[in-house]
């Protein structure tokens, strides 16, 4: 099932314009991103298989079932809330039976945890970036060759330095592991080819062992640092899947402003406790950032240092954990009343369509 087969179908609930834009803070190289609620045909939902979510391809479209749609509602997940405080201008599509979705039947204390704390947890990633931009992996990929090493009085060399300096091939050596020992071996060397050498290719993810010939004397005693080259792989992986799937603006954005962290997400973060601060005092918020767009755009910019950041939230957040241990909001949305909607959603909708 795709976004437009439920455009198609009739089985759109409701349709809007999200991210940025809704928030009041897109520019020239936005996304437009769209969310939505659905509910599926009648059969689909009784069957083994129930749908619960529908994206496009680059997943900027994203539709929620209308069981799913509750479900996180109740957790008060601030996507989906965002959802129905959505501004009038981004409303693409609203079934008469959307509007039984109330914010204030959901909005409860759970926002401290699922706006604050989400916000929290994104300040400590956003310079994830930096290692990114300040230690960039070569292209040229390292093989096992680039983490052996053998033993040279009490200290060791790069097996790579201590072939090269005897003019040896790789693949006229031989390994024969010592026991009790793990990642130790015994290292022959027989110009003749004898052995197997110590990577069977370039691409090898492992050290290749050689049958030696009763008596051969080894020539020194290697350590292939096993650890040290999984870490690489790892590293060497998601780095190149970041370059491949980065957004290329984005990433000049950071670049520019010199900070190493992604600004972008940090605007969000900033967003999000905003929001949250809101919700602790009113007990709703708006969608659209008109009274804090200005500093919203700033951390946009690179205008604040990473550190400076890191303060300005965490006198946010104590200003919000004590307005919500006084705040009389609900604990918590009430589970009766998320059912008792969800179940006369469905029936109705069900019922105008025969």
């Amino acid at each position: 099932m795709t976004p437009q087969q439920l455009r198609t179908n009739g089985a759109l609930l409701f349709e809007c314009i999200s991210g940025s834009h809704a928030y009041g803070l897109a520019h020239a190289h936005s996304d437009v991103d769209k969310r939505g609620v659905f509910v599926l045909p009648r059969p689909q939902f009784y069957g083994l298989r129930p749908t619960e979510q529908v994206n496009d391809a680059n997943n900027d479209e994203t539709y929620y079932e209308l069981r799913k749609f509750g479900h996180l509602l109740a957790k008060n997940n601030p996507n989906l809330l965002e959802i129905l405080l959505s501004p009038e201008d981004c409303i693409q599509y609203r079934h008469p039976l959307f509007l039984r979705f109330r914010p204030a039947d959901f909005i409860s204390r759970l926002c401290e945890g699922s706006f604050a704390g989400y916000a929290l947890s994104q300040i400590k990633k956003a310079r994830g970036l930096n290692k990114k931009i300040s230690h960039p992996v070569d292209r040229q990929r390292k093989s096992v060759l680039d983490f052996c090493y053998v033993n040279r009085g009490m200290g060791a060399q790069a097996l790579t330095s201590f072939l090269a300096q005897r003019d040896w091939e790789q693949m006229h050596c031989g390994l024969v592991r010592i026991q009790h020992m793990p990642d130790y071996y015994a290292l022959f060397y027989d110009p003749e080819g004898a052995y197997s050498g110590v990577m069977s290719s370039p691409r090898a993810d492992e050290v290749t062992l050689s049958s030696v010939p009763k008596g051969a004397s080894p020539v020194a005693y290697l350590y292939f640092n096993r650890g040290a080259y999984s870490t690489y792989c790892k590293d060497y992986r998601q780095y190149w899947e970041w370059v491949e799937k980065r957004n290329e603006h984005r990433y000049q954005n950071t670049l520019e402003h010199g900070k190493n962290y992604d600004a972008k997400n940090m605007m969000h973060t900033f967003r999000l406790l905003h929001l949250a601060e809101e919700i602790a005092r009113t007990g709703r918020f708006e969608l659209r950032r008109t009274r804090d767009v200005d500093f919203l755009w700033r951390i946009r910019r690179g205008a604040f240092e990473y550190e400076e950041l890191v303060r300005l939230a965490e006198e946010k957040i104590a200003t919000i954990r004590d307005l919500f241990a006084h705040s009389d909001l609900p604990e918590r949305p009430d589970p009766e009343l998320v059912d008792t909607l969800l179940y006369e959603v469905r029936r109705d909708f069900y019922g105008k369509k025969g």
